[in-house]
């Protein structure tokens, strides 16, 4: 077995986060029919309801403010005799007055889930707060609400990136939040592949995964970490905004296997893609078209090495982009195939197998250079098969890898599977434009690390050297300098020098 556990920090995180549980959910397969090629025991945990029966509920800590829950209780339906409806008196004696808030009225679709009945059509209206499109139980556990700040207040708002880093040094100082949080659900695993971060990164929740992540990778030092770090598409050029970026890229990049920005919305569309950007719900919905693709090989059963095709032949390079281009499927009936084993790919100059141009582009709000250099990428293929042949490079693999390092060429991995993103009825229903029979669509996600990221560095290097007050600059800006060489064509480490 090969679990990873989720970690969802703040409300951008928990927007997406639902739409990927929401997918995870839609692969359950029932009464006899055939097995799906998504291995649920990746993400999901068994465990025991309050009535004595099996539950099955992914396996996640979900992070979020007061206020910021909506209608989601910690104990759901599954759970509910394990909550004290009557607490005790305690040791006062003496008058009690209650204040209760006014409880938060439950949304139509999320009453018809309850009931069994048709779901209405969901609109950005009807959708207040993530968990008004949610679609699965959590355990109690993962429920972790921080009531020491309260989403959009504009009496402490929570923004600045020291916030972050200072509520979680408290938390933990008082509550070790490894052994509260994290071991139970980890030591529930038979073997813990890696950590899933989803977190906002320019804001104070890039301070919180920050603190997180140290702790986690001294804990885990061998498991993979995996981050998503999400960036408010709309107010990119705040100043305070930039100096959290960079703050959020010098001390997390380092030290995860994948750090990932992402801008919500993105700055550019295509024709094919209809957004409301003031909606959350409508701009992580489309994130999650490309993040849930490009990490499908993490539960399709053929296991598939995802952390080692991101490391390429030197593991230096740890960000990433985030790309992808949507096309409608070919009606047929075939019944979708388990997905085979992804290949290295050839990539010689002009090969049409590396692309470097997407429909949609997460990362950057610039468009893609013809003169950029990629060093890694990363296709997922879902859907209809590729119209190019799919030949594996003649030759022993490992000389082919060198060869292409040698030659400073692409390392590239491509994998297919028939699978198709399925769009659901928690999905805005006019999001795409193009026809969506049988209401899938094909999608071609890519990770790619190339020297784009230099230029973004740079200007965060450029933004941290004006702003940010001496004690911190120095190392600060060093530390950017260094993560952005790693990323300028011709370069090499001392030990390639030396060799």
């Amino acid at each position: 077995m090969h679990e990873i556990l989720t970690l969802q920090l703040g409300q951008r995180a928990n927007y997406l986060a639902t739409h990927f549980w929401n997918l995870q959910e839609s692969y359950f397969t029932y009464n006899g029919e055939e097995e799906s090629p998504v291995d649920h025991d990746v993400h999901f945990r068994p465990g025991v309801g309050a009535d004595g029966g099996e539950t099955y509920t992914p396996r996640t800590l979900i992070y979020d403010l007061k206020g910021a829950f909506g209608t989601l209780r910690k104990n759901n339906a599954l759970y509910e005799l394990a909550e004290d409806s009557t607490p005790g008196q305690g040791l006062w004696d003496g008058k009690e007055i209650l204040q209760r808030l006014e409880p938060i009225p439950q949304g139509d679709y999320q009453k018809s889930l309850d009931q069994g009945t048709a779901a209405p059509q969901l609109s950005s209206e009807t959708v207040r707060f993530w968990s008004d499109y949610n679609r699965v139980f959590y355990h109690p556990r993962s429920i972790v609400q921080l009531n020491d700040f309260e989403l959009n207040s504009n009496i402490m708002p929570f923004e600045e990136w020291g916030l972050g880093e200072e509520l979680f040094n408290d938390l933990d100082k008082e509550h070790d939040l490894l052994d509260r949080d994290v071991r139970p659900f980890a030591e529930e695993c038979d073997q813990l592949r890696a950590l899933q971060i989803f977190t906002g990164s320019d804001d104070a929740w890039g301070g919180f995964a920050a603190r997180y992540v140290d702790r986690l990778v001294d804990e885990y030092g061998k498991k993979a970490v995996l981050v998503w770090a999400i960036e408010d598409g709309k107010r990119v050029h705040q100043i305070k905004r930039e100096v959290n970026k960079a703050r959020s890229l010098f001390a997390i990049s380092p030290q995860a296997t994948m750090y990932t920005p992402i801008l919500d919305p993105p700055a550019r569309l295509p024709g094919s893609v209809f957004l409301n950007s003031h909606s959350k719900w409508y701009t992580s919905a489309l994130i999650s078209m490309a993040m849930e693709s490009v990490t499908l090989p993490t539960r399709l059963r053929p296991y598939q090495p995802f952390e080692s095709l991101l490391a390429g032949d030197d593991s230096i390079r740890r960000i990433f982009e985030l790309q992808a281009s949507l096309t409608s499927p070919k009606e047929t009936n075939d019944t979708p195939k388990p997905a085979r084993a992804s290949k290295v790919q050839s990539s010689e100059p002009g090969s049409s197998k590396v692309k470097t141009k997407f429909d949609l582009d997460f990362t950057y709000d610039s468009p893609d250079s013809d003169e950029s250099h990629l060093f890694n990428q990363l296709q997922v293929l879902r859907g209809d098969e590729p119209e190019e042949d799919d030949t594996s490079p003649e030759g022993d693999l490992g000389m082919v890898r060198k060869m292409r390092l040698y030659n400073s060429e692409t390392m590239f991995h491509r994998l297919h599977t028939p699978l198709h993103y399925p769009i659901l009825d928690s999905f805005p229903n006019d999001l795409l434009t193009v026809p969506t029979p049988g209401q899938k669509i094909n999608v071609v996600a890519a990770l790619t690390s190339s020297t784009r990221t230099a230029q973004k560095v740079k200007g965060l290097e450029a933004v941290a050297g004006r702003i940010i007050g001496v004690d911190e600059r120095e190392n600060l800006v060093n530390g950017l300098g260094e993560i952005r060489e790693s990323y300028e064509a011709g370069w090499m480490s001392d030990s390639d020098f030396d060799d």
